[in-house]
């Protein structure tokens, strides 16, 4: 192992102290109160497109830099290589032009021009593979080709973060939630892609001795929720999920499914339906994970208000819609790839019209 030159550890300063700078520019990003009819169940919606990268991944990009640059992971001109659908990649391309580095995004070839031009734009390259299984190979051979550093958000991503606090996300939505009417939301709804947010938000809340219980909804084609239904992480599926940035082929390293209290599955159509619902109800467009998120929400509230609880829940709103107007938003792009979403907008409709919702039916 070579030593470490006084060079080096005055670059790594300077990297650090970059990247922290950006989290002090940055402001805390906003929780929405939704008006739903569910009476004694507050609704709200964090805002993660609001971080100067457009979502959630904004904060695991940094705390993945942060992560591998204290671990001496990365140096002065390391390509950096990362494995993504999308918006992790475009994430890291900001952190990786903050440090003058190269990067290199690997990703199916399905993912979103709109992704793929922000990646571009913040000076990143995209190599693209067939099928989603294929991104961690070939991340891996990328990095070792050129001497860089594979960032691998799949298996790091739960460590990365504190969970302890250190305004995580977590932490974040508990201080927002102050001086609501019900402060210690009952449930905290999340989607996983890597795993890390629902490993953050269940760790607190344990940590903290809160009695606020972790959803995880999952799209069609992932192997989360078999996984930990199952209680295996070796679990895989023969479909890639086709709701961008959530959900996946194979149980990933960072998923802890000891701090997830129930999951449920949202088919693809719903998650559609419920993006562009809710995109009407904030006046603004929301991404399809928001959705997915979205529609197990309202499946929560309704339970809730049935069983005669009132309480609190949370989610979060993941990234913004203008990278999915040729595919979510585009009614051709859903017809091609076999989505109704006709039927389950029926069914947000009735509930503004009777204030009743089923979620599956």
């Amino acid at each position: 192992m070579p030593k470490t030159s006084i060079d080096d550890r005055d670059w790594l300063a300077e990297a650090v102290r970059k990247v922290e700078a950006d989290a002090n520019r940055s402001a805390d990003t906003h929780l929405h109160a939704l008006e739903l009819p569910f009476p004694g169940v507050d609704v709200y919606l964090k805002d993660e497109s609001v971080h100067p990268t457009g979502s959630l991944k904004h904060r695991l990009a940094r705390s993945l830099f942060l992560y591998a640059l204290c671990n001496g992971w990365i140096h002065r001109g390391s390509t950096i290589v990362e494995a993504s659908s999308g918006s992790t990649a475009v994430s890291e391309a900001y952190f990786a032009r903050l440090l003058g580095l190269p990067f290199v995004a690997v990703m199916p070839r399905g993912t979103s021009a709109e992704k793929i031009a922000l990646i571009e734009w913040y000076g990143g390259r995209c190599h693209f593979v067939d099928h989603a299984r294929e991104v961690y190979a070939e991340a891996q051979r990328l990095a070792d080709e050129c001497d860089g550093h594979y960032m691998d958000q799949f298996t790091y991503a739960e460590r990365a973060t504190d969970w302890r606090g250190n305004n995580n996300i977590a932490e974040s939505i508990f201080a927002q939630l102050a001086a609501e009417p019900h402060p210690i939301p009952a449930w905290i709804v999340v989607s996983a892609g890597t795993g890390g947010t629902s490993a953050t938000i269940g760790r607190f809340v344990r940590y903290r001795r809160f009695p606020t219980r972790v959803l995880v909804a999952d799209p069609e084609g992932s192997a989360f929720l078999d996984g930990w239904d199952q209680d295996r992480s070796d679990v895989v599926t023969d479909h890639a999920p086709r709701i961008e940035g959530i959900g996946r082929p194979r149980v990933e390293p960072s998923f802890v499914g000891g701090v997830v209290d129930d999951m449920v599955r949202v088919p693809d159509a719903a998650s559609i339906a419920a993006m562009r619902w809710v995109s009407d109800l904030i006046g603004r467009p929301v991404g399809g994970s928001t959705g997915t998120n979205m529609w197990a929400v309202l499946g929560v509230a309704a339970q809730m208000v049935e069983r005669g609880e009132t309480g609190s829940i949370v989610t979060l709103l993941c990234d913004g819609g203008d990278r999915y107007a040729h595919t979510y938003f585009d009614d051709r792009w859903v017809a091609e790839h076999g989505l109704d979403p006709a039927p389950y907008a029926e069914r947000l409709a009735e509930l503004i019209r009777t204030g009743t919702f089923t979620a599956s039916r």
